[in-house]
């Protein structure tokens, strides 16, 4: 009788220990995503500002960046990248939506409204941004979005025609590379 009462005070002290247990990882779980989500809000809030230092403060000094254009940036290189297109870019407008985080991922939804210096063409540009945050910064960014209808606003009939081929894709992301290239050596 003795042996029973212990094992069943044991069974019963064991399950309310594990209740606990998942409890308290639920809650850490949800103060991360919070933060997380906060993070990717300040990130689009900066960028939405122009403030170009705040976006780049949301990076670790080992994050990497890849988008359509600009392909597996250093975290020098996509800071450098966001100063250069916040600065440069006179008329950028932005609008951010449907920001989420689960664990160490989070996703948003973003679209600019700018003119493509180059061209002088008028761009709107609706993109996918995908991240990994460790520690309080983005560790990864992916920014995902069609090339090809990209291409055609900011290009014209050359990206309508030759949007979709890797020829004008390796082309684009040649120029962009030797963009920031020069503005990094101009700083």
């Amino acid at each position: 009788m003795k042996s029973i009462l212990l094992k069943t005070l044991f069974l019963l002290f064991f399950a309310v220990s594990k209740n606990i247990y998942s409890q308290n990882l639920t809650a850490a779980d949800k103060t991360m995503e919070n933060t997380n989500v906060q993070l990717i809000n300040k990130f689009y809030t900066c960028f939405k500002n122009r403030d170009y230092k705040g976006m780049q403060d949301c990076y670790a000094d080992t994050a990497v960046f890849s988008d359509e254009v600009f392909v597996n940036l250093n975290s020098k290189q996509v800071k450098a990248m966001w100063e250069m297109l916040v600065t440069g870019g006179k008329d950028t407008k932005l609008d951010f939506k449907n920001v989420t985080a689960s664990g160490t991922r989070g996703d948003a939804e973003w679209t600019a409204y700018y003119t493509f210096s180059a061209t002088g063409r008028k761009v709107v540009n609706n993109v996918k941004g995908n991240f990994i945050i460790e520690n309080g910064k983005i560790i990864k960014h992916t920014d995902v979005f069609s090339f090809y209808k990209w291409s055609k606003q900011a290009l014209g009939i050359s990206g309508a025609l030759l949007g979709w081929t890797p020829f004008l894709k390796k082309k684009v992301r040649k120029f962009a590379m030797s963009r920031l290239s020069d503005f990094q050596a101009k700083k």
